[in-house]
């Protein structure tokens, strides 16, 4: 079985990077094809595997075309019964479906004043008090889960699940903006960081330029974590 998975370009999709995970860390077999997000051609790049318009999307193994990564999870769930994508502990996998869809479709402070932004870090970045709520609220939610079912474990709920597929660019943004967490929170954004799944994912991102660069900040730059001087 294998699918077609369809995403934008690596330095700056976060949706893309979840459509990615949720193959790449459980085994499924997938192509990648790439859309022109930022040049323009996405709209055409996705024309025959229609409603697709944005990334990610898939194609299934029976030709069935899924778009947005939440309806890409659970057609996932439900073709890979075999696999734990969420927990397989009834308590467990509520709560982790519970977050997963609130940052799906939550956080828009912090999604508006951090786009994801994989090429390095801005130092000195001014988070406003909606993006410091936004924060408080992840890190309410990182808490509640580890404390519940993930003891033993870097991820969430012990093993690694599709809500930590959803959190990844969260603490991809948390990383580049600098935002400041609790120890804990910079733990679990540690093991992201770490994770050879997202390092093979930024070093293909960093090989693309852009000019003009796309969400500018006036602020100066510094290194992404890792990355030498």
């Amino acid at each position: 079985m294998t699918y077609e998975l369809y995403i934008g370009d690596r330095t700056f999709s976060s949706w893309s990077l979840r459509g990615w995970l949720m193959f790449e860390k459980f085994g499924l077999d997938f192509n990648t094809h790439m859309a022109g997000l930022y040049a323009g051609t996405m709209r055409a790049d996705l024309a025959h595997i229609a409603p697709a318009r944005m990334v990610p999307a898939m194609q299934t193994p029976a030709g069935h075309v899924v778009t947005d990564s939440l309806a890409m999870a659970e057609t996932l769930v439900e073709n890979h019964p075999d696999i734990n994508l969420y927990p397989a502990n009834p308590a467990a996998r509520a709560l982790a479906r519970s977050i997963t869809a609130e940052m799906h479709s939550g956080f828009g402070a912090l999604r508006d004043a951090c786009p994801m932004m994989l090429a390095f870090c801005w130092d000195g970045f001014p988070a406003s008090d909606a993006v410091k709520a936004d924060l408080s609220r992840i890190e309410q939610l990182w808490s509640l889960a580890r404390k519940r079912h993930g003891a033993g474990g870097r991820w969430l709920f012990g093993d690694y699940s599709l809500a930590d597929v959803f959190y990844a660019p969260v603490a991809m943004r948390i990383t580049a903006y600098d935002l400041s967490l609790g120890e804990d929170a910079e733990r679990y954004v540690q093991a992201h960081l770490e994770d050879p799944a997202i390092r093979g994912w930024r070093a293909e991102a960093v090989k693309d330029s852009y000019e003009p660069w796309p969400y500018p900040q006036d602020l100066p730059r510094k290194l992404w974590p890792g990355d030498a001087h």
